[in-house]
């Protein structure tokens, strides 16, 4: 699909409605898009980002449909073959075109698509390069979300390519973003699985494409921004190291006796003025627990046995939550147990490293008593306490 974005640059990507999971892990509401733009300058012909190998042939077509006969230089803001996949191909539509991209991704696109090395460019943090009458100028942005991603900046047109940085797996019929729930779902489970790892470096990006004060913020997957504010204040809400007056409550229960607990706590929570999120770590979506990190700022995972340890979806869970490293700060566990095991120890292992405050864990046989629901009316009262200490309440 071609789109004209400002004068002499346009759209010339395409949806992937039919995707419904992304890097085998990612599952997708909305489908995706693989953006790449085409600056046509006075002199030479830019490809910003290039397209997924799978629709290679059809990308390819574009340019013959929409009369683009010459391109000089290819632009890659990231390895990663959603974005850098089609170069190959382009290079041979194009043999005069040159690879244009920092040394990190330089890198990769050589061992990764095996572009040679006589065919790459390399450029250097704020290095300028000149179409005739349009500039690019690329700033090097390592984790967001990889050491080799850059931005280009199109000085004249004052518009930034920003790769996956500011992006939103969603497809469009109109390449310009209309704010809607739908689409802040979309963007803010795509910051969740990708760049919340990152938000300390979130925030340097946000500030940086602040100042700048663009007109545009073109990411590699989901619409144009008209309005960069739209998704920069979304992106620096999320990257703020500070959480909401939340609770995620993620379950697995076998006979019911966790969930009934996990219950019990919400409800108690609830009476204190903390909401919270429960999921079924089973057969929930990841995507949307990932998103609830985001936000919130305790977490307390209930979890049956199974043999002498934790329910295997216990164990996805926690190294996700280690992985992402979200901004919470409080942490604790329930669980049901039938005849023994250890409950919680491996699993407060592999949370070691985000340094929570650990809540005293409570472990029951089999359902909860009334001393157990006491002990669940205690951890209410703690996380209403912690929570009232970080200003939350």
């Amino acid at each position: 699909m071609f789109q004209k974005i400002k004068d002499n640059i346009y759209y010339a990507g395409l949806n992937d409605k039919d995707r419904v999971i992304f890097d085998e892990l990612i599952p997708l509401d909305n489908g995706t898009s693989y953006n790449s733009y085409i600056v046509l300058g006075s002199e030479k012909t830019a490809v910003i980002d290039t397209m997924y190998p799978k629709f290679t042939k059809e990308y390819l077509k574009s340019f013959d449909d929409n009369g683009i006969t010459k391109v000089d230089y290819i632009i890659a803001n990231h390895g990663e073959q959603d974005h850098s996949g089609s170069i190959p191909a382009l290079l041979e539509k194009f043999p005069e075109a040159v690879v244009v991209t920092n040394a990190v991704c330089a890198k990769n696109i050589q061992e990764m698509l095996l572009v040679p090395a006589e065919k790459i460019k390399t450029i250097t943090n704020e290095e300028e390069l000149s179409l005739g009458d349009k500039t690019l100028k690329f700033i090097i942005a390592p984790g967001v979300h990889w050491p080799d991603t850059m931005f280009t900046h199109i000085k004249e047109d004052n518009v930034i390519c920003t790769c996956d940085f500011l992006g939103a797996h969603y497809i469009f019929d109109d390449v310009f973003a209309v704010p809607s729930k739908e689409l802040e779902k979309s963007a803010k489970k795509y910051y969740a699985e990708i760049m919340m790892p990152f938000s300390s470096v979130c925030r340097k990006y946000v500030k940086q494409i602040r100042d700048l004060k663009v007109d545009m913020v073109l990411p590699s997957h989901g619409p144009v921004h008209k309005n960069p504010d739209y998704i920069l204040d979304l992106y620096a809400d999320w990257s703020d190291e500070k959480g909401k007056n939340l609770v995620l409550l993620p379950f697995v229960s076998m006979y019911n006796s966790t969930e009934e607990m996990i219950d019990y706590l919400a409800e108690k929570l609830k009476e204190k003025g903390i909401p919270s999120v429960k999921y079924d770590m089973v057969t929930g979506n990841l995507g949307d627990l990932a998103m609830a990190l985001v936000d919130g700022t305790t977490i307390v995972l209930g979890t049956s046995m199974v043999l002498a340890g934790p329910h295997p979806a216990a164990f996805n869970t926690v190294y996700l939550a280690s992985v992402l490293r979200p901004k919470t700060k409080i942490a604790s566990f329930i669980g049901s147990y039938g005849w023994g095991g250890n409950l919680f120890g491996k699993m407060a292992d592999m949370l070691a490293p985000l340094k929570l405050d650990i809540i005293e864990p409570i472990l029951v046989k089999g359902k909860a008593k009334s001393e157990d629901c006491l002990k669940i009316d205690a951890m209410a009262q703690t996380i209403y306490e912690k929570h009232k200490a970080l200003g939350l309440l």
